[in-house]
């Protein structure tokens, strides 16, 4: 669906030759027999399969051997895995992380992580979170990493695939342990691969289910819609009209699941993230975060050249609703928030090398032509302080004393247990256990409190539990490791 031949835009006319060929990629032509069975052909072929195989490989083995040593960073992982799991026993996505009975498309909008549903039914395990993740991410550097080498040719395109693949925002996410963008990150790529190759339509229908990942990123599908419109203008005029509805279709989904779709779920009738998007003190606020974030965004992954290109527009909304807000942590180059933008700026790069490379200034030929495997270097480079040296370290793969000391404490939880707990124990119990966030069980008095109290901030443990609930009464069932599990003592019967 997704090979050379596929290249024509949809109005059958042929695509301008510097858009499906350069001196190091064949044109788009039917090849001969022989050509079509040469053995170069078909390793070339093969690249962006090896390397997205590849960098499943390391996704993969960082996030479980992250979850293996009890590093969870947040608390996104137990709810996803609650929003999973209902979905798996076909009920109502109630995350009770995030209150008791809450439902989760009243927060975010993405039904999307339902198709992970049978994965889990089969493998009920965060575990399998993590490897369908890891093979979303991978799965995205097959069209970078094509369409890279089929406009620069084979090494350039080797080496944006692996500078892609390695990208410090593709790595933060995978060291986020899961988060639903990992189903955007693959659909934004197909979606650029399909615009920069002329195949106009197949960019829209990749780009339309955006609407279903995430509330934001209608957005982003409209924007890509709108480059579709611009660039089609010309070689595919009839391809105009359709982007322009499609642009309009997610704009009205993005609005009607802000205010309607996402209030009908909330108990509160509301959107409950307006108040992190409401501009905080303005603009500048934070300016100078931002500002290292644009940087981290364009020069070490695009070396600025994405500036030249078009695409680098579709990148704004995401931009833009992360630089309004008033909320710092959207403002860094931490977590997982950059992820959808790595496929933009990295193709965007790819067009603005192509054009370049046909340009009529040579100092800009010659970067270009350079810049792909500048930018594989950096990332190499850069990898080295990035989740992924981690695997570089026998560390890496040993699981401490401590940790199998917690596991066993948290195991002695019966299933079927209610659970109030912090990051850490919350990994452990959500396959098995109903969950919630420790000072947020809204009336709900659980049979069992676990906590990590590695720096010991609990205190006295008995006492603490009595300022939760003070009506009941728990003791300490067991500490290890760092953890911390007390068990509600049941009332004698009158």
């Amino acid at each position: 669906m997704h090979g050379v031949s596929l290249a024509l835009p949809e109005n059958g006319t042929p695509s301008p030759p510097s858009a499906v060929s350069t001196p190091s990629s064949p044109p788009p032509s039917t090849p001969l027999p022989e050509q079509a069975a040469s053995p170069a052909r078909s390793v070339r072929v093969r690249d962006p399969y090896v390397v997205a195989v590849v960098l499943f490989c390391a996704y993969a083995a960082l996030s479980i051997c992250r979850y293996r040593q009890l590093r969870t960073m947040s608390w996104d992982l137990g709810i996803f895995e609650q929003v999973i799991r209902a979905y798996a026993q076909l009920r109502a996505p109630v995350a009770d992380l995030k209150g008791p009975g809450v439902n989760i498309l009243g927060d975010h909008f993405s039904p999307v992580t339902a198709l992970l549903a049978p994965a889990y039914r089969l493998f009920p395990t965060p575990i399998t979170l993590l490897v369908a993740q890891a093979a979303l991410f991978a799965l995205s550097a097959i069209p970078v990493t094509r369409v890279a080498a089929r406009l620069l040719g084979r090494w350039p395109g080797l080496a944006i695939g692996v500078g892609y693949g390695l990208s410090w925002g593709v790595q933060r996410a995978v060291e986020f342990d899961f988060h639903e963008i990992a189903f955007a990150v693959p659909l934004i790529a197909f979606s650029l691969e399909a615009l920069l190759t002329h195949r106009w339509r197949a960019a829209l229908w990749w780009a339309l289910p955006l609407v279903l990942v995430k509330e934001d990123l209608g957005l982003t599908a409209a924007a890509i819609a709108l480059v579709v419109a611009v660039r089609a203008r010309r070689t595919a005029p009839r391809i105009v009209p359709d982007a322009l509805a499609v642009a309009a279709l997610a704009v009205v989904a993005a609005v009607l699941t802000f205010a309607f779709v996402i209030p009908a779920f909330n108990s509160a009738d509301t959107y409950d993230y307006w108040v992190k998007v409401d501009g905080g003190s303005g603009p500048l606020d934070g300016i100078d975060t931002k500002f290292r974030t644009l940087l981290w965004l364009l020069l070490p992954t695009t070396g600025l050249l994405a500036l030249r290109s078009p695409l680098m527009l579709i990148a704004l909304p995401t931009l833009g609703w992360r630089f309004l807000s008033s909320d710092d942590h959207y403002w860094g180059t931490d977590w997982h928030y950059s992820a959808v933008l790595m496929p933009i700026v990295t193709l965007a790069l790819v067009d603005a090398a192509e054009r370049a490379r046909r340009g009529a200034r040579p100092w800009l030929r010659s970067y270009a032509r350079h810049l792909p495997a500048a930018v594989a270097g950096a990332a190499l480079a850069l990898t080295t302080s990035l989740p992924l040296s981690a695997l570089a370290e026998p560390d890496a793969y040993r699981v401490r004393p401590e940790v199998r000391a917690a596991e066993r404490l948290l195991d002695r939880i019966p299933d079927d247990a209610t659970v109030e707990a912090n990051v850490g124990p919350i990994s452990r119990l959500t396959s098995r256990c109903r969950v919630f966030w420790v000072g947020g069980t809204r009336g709900i008095t659980p049979d069992y409190i676990a906590l990590n109290n590695g720096r010991g901030w609990v205190g006295d443990p008995v006492a603490y539990a009595k300022r939760l609930h003070p009506r009941a009464t728990y003791t300490v069932a067991g500490e290890a490791g760092g953890y911390l599990v007390l068990e509600r003592v049941a009332k004698p019967r009158t």
